[in-house]
This record gives C-alpha cells, structure tokens and sequence, in this order.
C-alpha cells in the first residue's frame, strides 16, 4: 500500500521547486493533491506537468481573505483534509538598511501570518488524525547576513509547531517543522540579483554548508512524505531539520 493513500493533501506554494515536488512526490504515494500559487501562469504550468489529478488554485499566502476563501474551496470539493504543507514563502534578504515596513510587512503576512490564518481556517475540515507540516528554515538557527526579516518569520513559524500542536493535540492534528537549509529551487533566482552576483551567492552558501552542496527539492519531499504519512504518527510539534548539517554542525 502506498505511504499517502486514500489522503487528503493541500501544498501551498505548490508551483515550483520544492512545493512542485512534494506535490509530485504526495500524488505518486497515493495521495488526493491540491496546490495553490499567486501567478496564474506558474499554476497553469504546474497544473499540466502534475496532471489531471491535482487541484490547483490561485491564492495569494500573504492575504488573508484569501486564506477563508481556500478553505471554502477545498470544503465544497474534499471530505476532509489529512495534510496540510504550508510551503509558500517569501525569500527577500536585504542588509538592515535597506528594509522598509512595505516589504518587512509583506515577507511576514506571507511567511507566518498567512499560515497562521490558513491553519485557522482549514480547522473545520481537518481530519483526525491530520500532519501540519510548516517550512521552517536552518537559517532560524543561524546568524546569516542579510536574513535579519526572513529568518525572524521562519523563527515564528516553527514556534507555531510548538504551540500549535499543544492545542490540537486532543484534535488529533500535529504540527511539525520541516527546515530545509540551502536548497537548489527558483527561489534564487528571485532575489533581485545580477547573474554573476547570483552565482557568487550560491558559492557562499555552499560554503556554509558541512557536507559541500546544495540539498535538492527531490530531498525535501520525500521528509515532507514522512512527515505526512502515519510513519510520524509519534512526531509531535518538533522540526526536522534538512539541511545538510547547517545549523547542528
């Protein structure tokens, strides 16, 4: 029997690098998958490399109507919902000076308020037992230049797992942190720099990194598999940290 059948599973975030994969890696185990995604064009794209049997849907992580209004929509088509991977986030890193309270509200509404609203939300349709997987960050644990904003909402987020999972835990929900460290993903590529200064970034990182590389997306999603099955059934509000040894070496 695969690791995922007969769930129900929503990935946010779900249109490229590891939000895309988890999604691929969820439907090959069995799963029923809806993805969500802000750009319409990245949706329609991720729609047809999944194929007909995921759902997706635009939704902006960072507004919070559109939280209630994604859970509307998956209550009126699913009997439930068995995994939630809240992936989506917002990446900008920036020296201190050069943050303004436009772009400092934005990171966090899409990194850690929207979540917190989307769990509130989809609590009606959560099943019992339901997995919470929410995408932390090794750069959490990390004094990395330039992640002052980005590592503050990942730091929240996976503080949620905590709490979180104290609450629900007579619901039957468990929530859990899923902290990649550097990843190979688009995301880079949406940090506003020039190709060479972009390459520079990336040999830096790798630099950080214990065992000399960059994770992939395909290492992320299979953790989120196990996060999601009933393997982890006895893992409860922590993190698992995928990262290369960042943060614990």
């Amino acid at each position: 029997m695969k690791r995922l059948q007969d769930k129900f599973a929503l990935v946010t975030g779900g249109t490229s690098g590891i939000g895309l994969e988890t999604a691929r890696q969820f439907l090959a185990e069995g799963a029923t998958v809806a993805i969500t995604g802000r750009d319409e064009r990245a949706l329609e794209r991720a729609r047809v490399e999944l194929g007909s049997a995921a759902l997706a849907i635009r939704c902006d992580a960072g507004d919070i109507g559109a939280q209630h209004d994604l859970a509307q929509a998956l209550a009126q088509q699913w009997p439930r919902l068995d995994v939630l991977y809240a992936n989506a986030g917002d990446v900008t890193h920036r020296p201190l000076q050069d943050w303004d309270e436009t772009t400092w509200d934005r990171l966090m509404a899409i990194n850690l308020k929207g979540p917190f609203f989307l769990i509130q939300s989809l609590l009606p349709l959560l099943a019992d037992p339901a997995s919470v997987i929410l995408c932390g960050s090794s750069s959490a644990h990390i004094g990395l230049p330039q992640s002052s904003a980005y590592a503050a909402s990942k730091a929240g987020l996976l503080s949620l797992a905590r709490t979180l999972s104290a609450e629900l835990a007579d619901r039957g929900v468990r929530v859990n942190g899923l902290s990649p460290g550097p990843t190979e993903t688009p995301a880079l590529g949406k940090l506003g720099l020039s190709p060479e200064q972009q390459r520079a970034m990336q040999d830096d990182i790798r630099k950080l990194v214990p065992i000399g590389r960059m994770g992939t997306p395909w290492e992320l999603a299979k953790a989120a598999v196990f996060l999601a099955s009933d393997e982890s059934r006895f893992v409860v509000g922590t993190e698992l940290l995928v990262d290369g040894g960042v943060a614990s070496l």
